[in-house]
């Protein structure tokens, strides 16, 4: 039965109606893909830009070699950028010591011993922790593990490295932990059976086959794991201390670049200040070491990767 004129008609508004959706979705997509690389330039020209800015008043020489940071002295305003450096990381090493080791633990226990029942319990357990806010880790670090350390060190100061370092090597132990296990994870079931199958023991199997074979995402995932203890904040604020020191001491103040950012920030300094500008050039130094990081796992990733 041939249609009515109203029911063609109808039928081609609707074809036109289908063709402008299908044209105009892929913009609509293109513009929220946009939202975070157009984010990232800003961000990225905003520190270029006032970072320019301070080192037209502080000669770059002075902050990439001083080893003196004293932006608030009344005599003489020193910006060398290495003391706050080798705060940053003082806190990055000794958070590497304590979550590596566990963290690869826990992925190998994880992928290699756990049932099925206890890995579906005991990693959410163990990724609460990444869920916990950086001022509680920062609270625990300084009421909790500053005084149990003085207990058996009593030359560690109230405000020292050490006892950040630890708290953030825990903070990060859920994303080394968490990634390296899903890294060991992949490695086909057939490799374990075979290693098995010639007299290899669980252990074995686990640490001179498995571990091997998911080499780049275990590395991969502790150098993520540097890179978010490098650009940690509220723990260091709290714990840390605010004294700039380019010394091997752990046990006495220190001040990283995010803690020192997060001090003037608070108002210790004017706006257009050379102080002010300082934070923007402390940030994109910052920046520039998380992004290495990043880079350096993407590089390890693609470069130790094994296709199964």
């Amino acid at each position: 039965m041939g249609q009515s004129v109203q029911e063609m008609i109808a039928q081609s508004k609707g074809k036109k109606n289908k063709q402008f959706i299908e044209k105009i979705i892929p913009v609509i997509l293109f513009l929220i893909a946009s939202v975070s690389v157009l984010t990232t330039i800003g961000i990225v020209l905003t520190l270029v830009f006032e970072t320019v800015t301070f080192f037209t008043r502080v000669p770059i020489t002075d902050f990439l070699f001083g080893t003196t940071w004293m932006p608030f002295s009344n005599k003489e305003q020193l910006f060398g950028i290495w003391p706050l450096i080798a705060g940053t990381l003082k806190v990055t090493m000794i958070a590497i010591v304590v979550a590596v080791p566990i963290g690869i633990s826990a992925a190998i226990y994880l992928s290699e011993y756990a049932s099925e029942t206890v890995r579906r319990i005991v990693k959410p357990v163990l990724e609460v922790l990444a869920g916990i806010p950086t001022i509680v880790y920062g609270f625990f670090a300084l009421t909790f593990v500053t005084p149990l350390l003085q207990s058996f060190f009593p030359e560690i100061k109230i405000f020292n490295a050490i006892s950040p370092g630890i708290v953030v090597g825990i903070m990060i132990i859920p994303m080394i932990a968490s990634l390296s296990e899903d890294a060991m994870s992949s490695v086909p079931k057939s490799i374990r059976d075979g290693a098995l199958a010639m007299g290899s023991t669980r252990f074995e199997v686990a640490w001179k086959i498995i571990v091997p074979a998911a080499i780049s995402g275990i590395i991969a995932s502790v150098v993520l794991a540097i890179s978010r203890a490098i650009g940690e904040t509220m723990i260091v604020s709290l714990a840390a201390g605010s004294t700039p020191r380019f010394d091997g001491d752990f046990t006495g103040s220190i001040q990283t670049m995010t803690a020192y950012i997060v001090q003037v920030s608070k108002g210790d300094a004017g706006y257009g200040t050379t102080i002010y500008y300082s934070i923007y050039a402390v940030g994109f130094t910052l920046f520039l070491f998380t992004m290495a990081m990043n880079l350096l796992a993407g590089y390890v990733s693609k470069r130790f990767r094994e296709e199964y």
